[in-house]
């Protein structure tokens, strides 16, 4: 059973290119699902999946995690079915309350602008600081991408950044001030901070090494609360104001698509029902017949 789940982790890192998260997340939900079977997974049925769904339901699971879980189980299902392990999948008539899908939070321009304010540019960390804040929002990087940015991937002449993923590479343009935040970091921060001279990575911590996710996390949080913003913001919420912000400016879908890395043009329209909700949402507020 385990050789099993070890060659579906190796099929998604080296044949479907997914993503650490999503890779880690697969397994989390795989391997928690074959500890709870009291079968080999190959002899797993559908009432098997179906008790199991309802098990985490009654451990008080949250929609999104049992809908995630379903997912994950029938991509397992079909890559043991594609590589001659089973011959059909348990997964199959299962349906799931996916809950009330919550819209992400957009910061308004007025919050971003408060936020983007937040760091010091006294010490070292505070010109960091700046250019990380300025660079997210600038570009609308996942957070992975952002600290994964090599010295090399930065053209400061063009005023690009090259983000390099699995699965393709783009260059995005940086406006003035985060180019010039970005400028200052590397021509005269940057250097202090390696802790070795080879040290690669754009964004390093204080320790002078690559900066981490948890880390970056860290710092949003503190400069939401020194800028009074309420509400959950995360990194994400940085790439979903930068994509609403361009739509709300004029800029096409395709094109953001382009920004943004997305392979499906379907996550990128997202943001547009985001705008038109958001349309409604002012609407129903300011309307005086509304």
């Amino acid at each position: 059973m385990l050789d099993l789940i070890k060659a579906y982790e190796n099929y998604l890192t080296k044949v479907k290119q997914a993503s650490a998260n999503t890779i880690s997340s697969y397994m989390r939900d795989i391997k928690q699902f074959a500890q709870w079977l009291d079968v080999d997974v190959l002899d797993a049925t559908q009432l098997n999946i179906s008790n199991y769904l309802r098990f985490m339901e009654q451990d008080g699971r949250s929609a999104a995690t049992i809908s995630r879980t379903l997912a994950s189980l029938k991509n397992f299902y079909s890559y043991l079915v594609s590589s001659g392990f089973c011959e059909k999948t348990p997964v199959t008539d299962i349906r799931v309350n996916r809950g009330e899908k919550k819209l992400p939070q957009i910061l308004t321009s007025r919050e971003v602008e408060l936020l983007l304010a937040q760091p010091v540019c006294v010490d070292a960390k505070g010109y960091r600081d700046k250019a990380m804040l300025e660079v997210m929002y600038a570009t609308g990087m996942r957070v992975s991408e952002l600290i994964e940015l090599d010295i090399d991937d930065v053209n400061l002449e063009q005023g690009i950044v090259k983000c390099t993923t699995s699965k393709k590479a783009r260059a995005i343009p940086l406006y003035p001030a985060a180019l010039r935040a970005l400028t200052i970091y590397i021509r005269d921060v940057r250097e202090s901070m390696l802790a070795a001279s080879d040290e690669r990575a754009l964004f390093v911590n204080v320790n002078g090494s690559r900066m981490s996710r948890q880390g970056f996390w860290k710092i949003l949080k503190h400069y939401q609360e020194t800028a009074h913003i309420d509400g959950e913001i995360t990194p994400h919420t940085l790439r979903h104001s930068f994509a609403v912000h361009l739509l709300e400016n004029g800029a096409d879908i395709g094109s953001l698509q382009e920004l943004m890395g997305h392979c499906d043009i379907s996550s990128t329209q997202m943001y547009t029902h985001l705008i038109n909700q958001n349309l409604k949402s002012v609407y129903e507020k300011c309307h005086p017949k509304a």
